[in-house]
């Protein structure tokens, strides 16, 4: 195989395989990126047998056709270090792989092509499209609350549920729950229910751009994302995810309204003398008026007032402050809704200029 190509469009795709490539693999082929050109297109693949990623790159000018495996951090670095607008020549001799560009000459360890490993994703039971940017927000917005150890495994992943004309992605730790939703028309018909890996949603958030659509489908244990420059192939959990439908709270009769900046300042700056294991922060909602009170061991304060919209009966309830800073940075428009109930009770917060997604925080005994 030879190929020449620019520095810039060769480290587009090396980058955005490189991520999913482990540097202490048990496997010495699972640190290599396998690269394959038939016909004028080059595709570089990445994998640790739980993600997948392909970037695509077409070449203009003459190549030779072939496939090799070499070091991926090693190649990412050699380009890197290339000055900007260099060529790079790949090509192979003796085993082994030969990168030059100007004065500059690498011999690469290779292992055949044939041993590298790839992940298995079988037939697709529902395919769609959907707006890359749209797909994004899903994990922007929700992705901050999956568990990141739990032996409950579900849970150290995403929910993605597609039909009913639209897509929706649900994440929780079990202490707090957020959910968003975007509308799909051509998405009918009953529900489909897959749990992303937490890797998995890390790197597919990583490769989506701003604009553009992708093509979604989902199989009995995968899943596959792919546009004309990548393709992202990942296993899903094997497992049931819970009935999130029950962790909603219903019937919340006291509503308070606040601007989120002022809200989320105050947040900051009260959680900074809360208890450092237990994070926990009180609420004092009175007409008007949301205080907030944080202690900690070392017998320090902190007390804060905000002015909000509230116009029911005085209520105080404890929260850990993180789960609640988290929602109102991912929160968009100015206002930030909290609906409550009593101090034993989780509370839901929206932004009331978008209906699409809720955050569910439960609530501490403080």
């Amino acid at each position: 195989m030879k190929f020449t190509v620019s520095r810039e469009d060769f480290l587009k795709p090396l980058q955005l395989v490189v991520g999913v490539v482990e540097r202490r693999q048990t496997l010495p082929i699972l640190s290599n990126v396998l690269i394959q050109l038939v016909d004028g297109r080059l595709s570089l693949t990445g994998t640790d047998l739980e993600v997948e990623i392909v970037g695509h790159l077409s070449l203009d000018a003459v190549a030779e056709s072939g496939e090799i495996t070499v070091p991926a951090r090693k190649l990412m670095d050699i380009c890197r270090s290339l000055p900007d607008g260099a060529d790079i020549t790949f090509s192979e001799e003796g085993g082994r792989a030969l990168v030059t560009s100007g004065r500059s000459r690498f011999t690469l360890s290779a292992l055949p092509a044939n041993e590298f490993p790839s992940v298995d994703d079988g037939p697709g039971k529902r395919e769609f499209a959907i707006d890359q940017l749209e797909l994004k927000q899903l994990i922007a917005h929700t992705s901050f609350a999956m568990a990141q150890q739990d032996v409950r495994y579900y849970l150290n992943g995403m929910l993605l549920e597609v039909g009913d004309n639209r897509v929706r992605v649900v994440a929780t730790d079990g202490h707090r729950l957020a959910m968003m939703d975007v509308p799909v028309p051509s998405l009918d018909g009953e529900l489909t229910q897959a749990i992303l890996p937490r890797k998995g949603v890390i790197e597919l958030s990583r490769l989506l751009a701003d604009e553009g659509n992708v093509t979604v489908v989902l199989g009995n244990n995968h899943i596959r994302v792919s546009t004309d420059e990548f393709r992202f192939t990942s296993k899903l959990v094997d497992g049931a995810y819970p009935d999130y439908d029950r962790v909603l709270p219903k019937g919340g009769d006291k509503q308070m309204i606040g601007n989120r900046e002022e809200l989320r300042n105050a947040f900051s700056r009260t959680a900074i003398l809360s208890n450092e294991k237990y994070r926990g922060v009180r609420l004092l909602l009175s007409k008007g008026l949301l205080t907030l009170v944080a202690n900690n061991p070392e017998q320090e304060e902190a007390q804060e007032d905000v002015t909000v919209n509230y116009t029911s009966e005085d209520l105080e309830v404890g929260f850990n402050v993180s789960y609640v800073i988290d929602v109102l940075n991912v929160l968009s428009g100015g206002e930030a809704r909290f609906t409550l109930s009593d101090a034993n009770s989780s509370a839901l917060i929206e932004d009331p200029a978008n209906e699409n997604a809720v955050y569910v925080v439960m609530p501490m005994r403080l």
